[in-house]
C-alpha cells in the first residue's frame, strides 16, 4: 500500500484521492496546505485519518508518505516536485510538469541523485482506453490531417472579468488556456502522431499577459493538425482526424466518450465505456510502476513529458508570452 501525501486541496485533488482509493494501491496519510483549517477540512471532507502540515519543509521531511501528489499552482509545480525527488518521495505532478523545458534539467538532476524514485506527469487522458484506441486506430492508418478542440469557460473567468486577478489567469503563477488546456491537446497531438516539424500558436492575450484562447498549428511531412484551445469560451465542437475521406470524429481529447468512424458507406462507434473516475486508470499505472520498480515505464513516459513541453515552452515564447518563471 502506497503511503499518499497530497499538495492541493481542490476538486481536482479529491477526485485522485477518490480514484488513487479506488484502485486499492494507496491511503491518505499527509495532507499539505498553507491553511490548517482548509487542511483539516480536506482531511474531514475524504474521511482521512492524515498528519496535516502548514510547512512544506516538514512536510518533505516527514516519513507519514512515500508518494507525493502535486496539484499546487502551475509555477511551483517544477520546483516542488524536484524538492519531493531530493526528499526521498516518488511524485505524481498535475500538468503541467513544468512551464519552461529548461525546469526539467532540475527533474533530471534530482532523478540521477535518486534513481530508484518515480515521478509522473497526471496527463490522466493519455491512460484511459478510448484515448488508446484512438492511438491505435491513428497508428494503422495514414493520416490526412486533424482538428482538436477542448474550450472550457473557466469558473474563474468572472471574477477575471470582474477585475480580480485569479491565478490560473496570471503570469506570476503560470496560467493561461495553453498551460491549463492547451496540454491536453499537445499531448494528444504528439501521442497520435508524433512530434511535429513545426509548431506555432495564435494566441489571444489577455489584460494580464496570459492568453485566454488560441489556436495552435502543427506542421507535418504530409498533413498539418489545428489544436484549438480558450478558457474563456464553452465550445461543443468535436474533434476529427483525417484519413483520406473518412473521419474519425471524437467528443472530447480530454475525457474521450465517443469515438465515431465514418466512411462513404455507415458510420461505426469504436468507444468503449469510459471509467466513472477518470483518473483511476492513471492512478493504477502509477501504483504498478512504482510497487514494480519499473523504470521503463517511469522513462517513456518522461520521453513523452519532455517532447510535450519541449513544443509548449517553445510555442509559447514564439508567441510573445512571458511567465515569472522563465526568469528562473
Amino acid at each position: 500500500m502506497l503511503r499518499l501525501g497530497i499538495i492541493g486541496t481542490n476538486w481536482i485533488t479529491a477526485q485522485f484521492v477518490a480514484a488513487a482509493r479506488e484502485t486499492g494501491e494507496y491511503s491518505l496519510t499527509a495532507i499539505y496546505s498553507r491553511r490548517e483549517e482548509t487542511a483539516q477540512k480536506f482531511a474531514d471532507e475524504t474521511r482521512a485519518n492524515a498528519e496535516l502540515f502548514t510547512n512544506l519543509t516538514a512536510f518533505f521531511a516527514s516519513p507519514a508518505f512515500d508518494v507525493v501528489y502535486i496539484a499546487s499552482p502551475n509555477s511551483l509545480h517544477a520546483a516542488q516536485a524536484v524538492q519531493a525527488l531530493n526528499a526521498g518521495k516518488n511524485v505524481i505532478v498535475e500538468k503541467p510538469m513544468v512551464t519552461n523545458i529548461k525546469q526539467m534539467a532540475g527533474i533530471d538532476a534530482a532523478l540521477k541523485a535518486n534513481p530508484h524514485l518515480f515521478i509522473f506527469e497526471a496527463a490522466r487522458h493519455i491512460y484511459e482506453d478510448n484515448f488508446q484506441r484512438v492511438s491505435k486506430f491513428t497508428h494503422t492508418h495514414p493520416i490526412s490531417g486533424a482538428t482538436l478542440t477542448y474550450m472550457k469557460y473557466s469558473s474563474k473567468y468572472d471574477a477575471f472579468l470582474s477585475g480580480k486577478n485569479p491565478n490560473v489567469f496570471t503570469t506570476t503563477f503560470d496560467g493561461g488556456a495553453l498551460e491549463d488546456l492547451g496540454v491536453y491537446l499537445v499531448y494528444a497531438a504528439i501521442s497520435w502522431f508524433g512530434v511535429p516539424d513545426k509548431a506555432n500558436y495564435s494566441p489571444q492575450i489577455l489584460r494580464t499577459g496570459v492568453d485566454g484562447s488560441g489556436v495552435m498549428h502543427f506542421d507535418y511531412p504530409d498533413f498539418s493538425v489545428n489544436l484549438i484551445t480558450g478558457k474563456t469560451t464553452q465550445s461543443y465542437l468535436p474533434s476529427e482526424i483525417y484519413t483520406g475521406r473518412d473521419t474519425l470524429t471524437i467528443d472530447a481529447p480530454e475525457s474521450i466518450q465517443r469515438i465515431d468512424y465514418t466512411t462513404s458507406e455507415d458510420t461505426v462507434d469504436l468507444a468503449g465505456a469510459q471509467d466513472q473516475n477518470p483518473m483511476i486508470r492513471e492512478a493504477a499505472y502509477f501504483a504498478k510502476a512504482i510497487n514494480t520498480g519499473d523504470t521503463t515505464a517511469r522513462d517513456e513516459k518522461l520521453l513523452l513529458a519532455r517532447r510535450v513541453h519541449t513544443v509548449m515552452t517553445q510555442i509559447r515564447t514564439d508567441a510573445g508570452i512571458v511567465f515569472s518563471s522563465d526568469q528562473d
